[in-house]
């Protein structure tokens, strides 16, 4: 059994804040996103009580239910995962932001479906910052067109960068600094894509294990499920 939601979320948002103490920011940069993914819809009540807004689902017909089932007008509901064109009609009409942007025919797909229903969605270019064939993301060169495409739209808006960082142990998050350092000169490097619809300010970055390097690498999204939930049942 874990511990209590609401003392975990107290604990995370310590560290966060002595991470931001020693990168010299500001803990109100940083959005904390509770990925939720397998967890009940009973797990993302009793965060939303302890003053959690912000709810990250990995797969669309999840994102989809929960959802539908829990209305609260307040959460902001993030899609962190893979993206499939035939999914985006699934969660078009709630979704409030989309990490997951890799390639162009998902912007296209998400402002045709938002046109319908005169609905803004808020976006992330996702980059393979870990080389990692498994990991999904664009390729670094792939971004300019991304950005470019991304500038005629009406209802898409594209906020910043996303990356996935390779998985290590807490006593080896050193490694993974310079993933991190990456998305961000990455960020800075295509800051003349910016439009009215086009912003770079967000990058969503870091999750339990590596959250502190990624703060202080200039993380202003932390997408994190176990310390908040704790383990997952993948049976």
């Amino acid at each position: 059994m874990s511990k209590d939601i609401c003392q975990n979320l107290d604990s995370l948002q310590q560290r966060i804040s002595n991470a931001c103490e020693k990168a010299g920011r500001n803990p109100d940069e940083i959005t904390l996103v509770a990925v939720s993914k397998m967890k009940p819809l009973s797990n993302i009540k009793e965060a939303f009580g302890c003053g959690q807004l912000h709810f990250g689902e990995n797969r669309a017909k999840e994102l989809q239910e929960k959802m539908g089932e829990y209305g609260e007008e307040e959460i902001q509901w993030h899609m962190v995962g893979n993206l499939q064109t035939n999914k985006i009609k699934y969660i078009v009409d709630r979704v409030n932001w989309i990490h997951s942007i890799s390639k162009s025919k998902y912007l296209r797909e998400i402002e045709k479906r938002a046109s319908r229903i005169d609905r803004v969605v808020n976006t992330l270019v996702q980059i393979n910052i870990s080389g990692e064939d498994q990991k999904s993301g664009c390729e670094a060169e792939q971004l300019p067109e991304i950005l470019e495409y991304a500038q005629g739209l009406d209802h898409v808006r594209i906020h910043g960068l996303m990356g996935m960082a390779s998985f290590v142990d807490p006593d080896e998050v050193e490694q993974v600094r310079p993933q991190f350092a990456m998305l961000r000169k990455l960020r800075d490097e295509h800051r003349k894509y910016e439009t009215e619809n086009v912003s770079l300010d967000e990058l969503s970055m870091g999750m339990t294990n590596d959250m502190e390097v990624a703060i202080e690498e200039g993380s202003t999204m932390l997408r994190v499920g176990r310390a908040i939930f704790g383990e997952r049942n993948y049976t």
